[in-house]
């Protein structure tokens, strides 16, 4: 990995821990920060890991021994470089880290969720059906992270995602399309961002389809990682 590689995959990995650490936040979880990682002591929320690599360096003995490492527990191996097996962890999957450059304002139709009720529709719709207050409406105080949204022309969420700005990137994740038009969605969520989060670079992570879909948006695998789940 280059260094320019390098600065890209470290930025997507601090913002989609700092995204994490949010979402924890709003369920009363307060994690742990340090060079290498950002950590929970306490269970995560599901779907959300209990542990965020942020250093290639981490070693399994600093990760493991700071979260409930109970089967269930999983850890996001930022930079696809530990070996959690003797700790009983198997892979999950892996994924890439992918950038963007900023985008421009294309037609518009994407607008931030506002209310709490937006956000129960948002999260609905999102899960197909089966939402379940994973998303607080708590998550709606802090600007620093918005959910976006497309309707259609009967004012039904339709597509969306969630939108994390950090100090050099913002992170795309949760992208959804109910008709499963993943490039229409890529597009919207895209000009969203460059009239929302103006001028900064576009960060976040796939696989397989859903991978294919973003470099068709313009973005740059930058650096593989792996999720880890205790068996």
């Amino acid at each position: 990995m280059d260094i320019e590689q390098d600065v890209r995959v470290r930025a997507a990995a601090r913002n989609n821990a700092e995204w994490c650490a949010a979402l924890c936040r709003a369920h009363g979880i307060t994690g742990a920060w340090d060079p290498r990682a950002w950590t929970s002591a306490r269970r995560t929320p599901p779907l959300y890991p209990d542990a965020v690599t942020l250093d290639p360096g981490a070693g399994p003995d600093e990760i493991v021994g700071r979260i409930d490492a109970s089967p269930g527990a999983s850890v996001k191996d930022s930079f696809a470089a530990l070996d959690l097996t003797a700790d009983g962890f198997d892979v999950l999957f892996d994924a890439q880290w992918i950038h963007r450059p900023a985008p421009e304002a294309g037609e518009g139709g994407w607008e931030p969720v506002r209310t709490e009720a937006e956000l129960a529709e948002w999260e609905q719709a999102w899960s197909d059906g089966d939402g379940g207050g994973l998303f607080p409406s708590a998550l709606l105080a802090d600007d620093t992270h918005a959910f976006l949204a497309a309707r259609d022309a009967a004012g039904r969420i339709v597509a969306g995602a969630v939108a994390s700005r950090s100090d050099t990137v913002v992170g795309v994740s949760n992208l959804f399309a109910a008709d499963g038009d993943l490039d229409k969605a890529w597009a919207g969520c895209l000009d969203a961002l460059a009239r929302h989060r103006p001028g900064l670079d576009v960060v976040g992570y796939e696989s397989g389809d859903d991978l294919a879909a973003a470099v068709r948006a313009g973005f740059t695998p930058v650096g593989e990682l792996r999720i880890w789940l205790r068996r």
